[in-house]
């Protein structure tokens, strides 16, 4: 398969695609020079530009099978720009990719969009209540994407993701520092970048999956004080109101539907395995 990345020296990004280009055919979008330099190096098909530039869209989705869309605005940027990026940019994507044949568009999203908890973990046919900037821009992507698909465009799979970590990826010690401000069983449910990739290529293989949306989670939701223990910081004492099911997700439809199981199935077992 023939396979576009979007985000390909994200955190994300950067650690999905050596694993797809050991099976597929992989181009990725790269603005910085000395970036794109490296991926060339590294055997990938590279093409150097800004994905909001239409020229650049055109060049990225030629020749392609399918594309997974990783490009997102998150922290420290203004909310119109994660509007501009995440949800513009996208549909722009998309729109490309119907025009040059693309058949399948994987967009990743994240599990911050269901917003405040239910009492229960978050499923994927539940009604989307994002709160703030970064989430609302990618549920307006998903909703967007979606009315697309459904007028013809590319078939839209849509990967909603806990919160990433492992393989020398900070995110997680960096976690230590907003769980502080809260109290020690406040909870974070994660998922280790192995499993992302077995996630997105599960959903992106699949033959039937057209229009519909998957939770990627592992086991067993980490608490506040379990982030702090693996980080060796002291344990949390926030008083920050917390509603215990709030980014709690339901993953059992990527498991029963398409064999999901998580090569890491809690923080314990990467950090058993030296995978943090």
């Amino acid at each position: 398969m023939r396979v576009l990345v979007t985000g390909a020296t994200g955190r994300v990004g950067s650690r999905l695609v050596p694993r797809l280009a050991a099976r597929d055919r992989v181009r990725v979008v790269v603005r910085d020079p000395a970036a794109a330099a490296a991926m060339w190096n590294r055997g990938l098909d590279v093409v150097e530009g800004d994905l909001r530039d239409p020229e650049t869209l055109k060049r990225a989705v030629a020749g392609q099978d399918a594309v997974v869309h990783l490009a997102a605005a998150f922290r420290g940027v203004p909310e119109e720009e994660m509007f501009a990026v995440n949800l513009d940019a996208s549909v722009e994507l998309a729109r490309a990719c119907a025009a040059a044949g693309v058949h399948r568009f994987l967009l990743a999203s994240t599990g911050l969009v269901y917003g405040p908890g239910r009492g229960r973990p978050a499923h994927e046919d539940d009604e989307l209540r994002p709160a703030g900037g970064y989430p609302r821009s990618k549920a307006e992507a998903e909703r967007a994407l979606a009315d697309l698909y459904h007028d013809g465009g590319p078939a839209l799979r849509i990967v909603r993701l806990a919160f990433v970590y492992g393989d020398g990826d900070p995110h997680l010690a960096e976690s230590v520092a907003f769980a502080a401000r809260r109290p020690a069983h406040w909870r974070l449910h994660l998922v280790h970048h192995a499993d992302v990739a077995q996630g997105i290529e599960l959903v992106l293989r699949a033959s039937d999956v057209d229009g519909r949306v998957f939770n990627l989670a592992d086991d067993a939701p980490v608490t506040g004080w379990e982030l702090a223990t693996l980080a060796g910081a002291p344990a949390p004492d926030g008083d920050d109101p917390v509603d215990p099911w709030e980014g709690i997700v339901n993953s059992g439809r990527i498991r029963a539907e398409l064999g999901f199981r998580p090569v890491y199935p809690t923080v314990h077992a990467a950090a058993a395995a030296g995978a943090l």
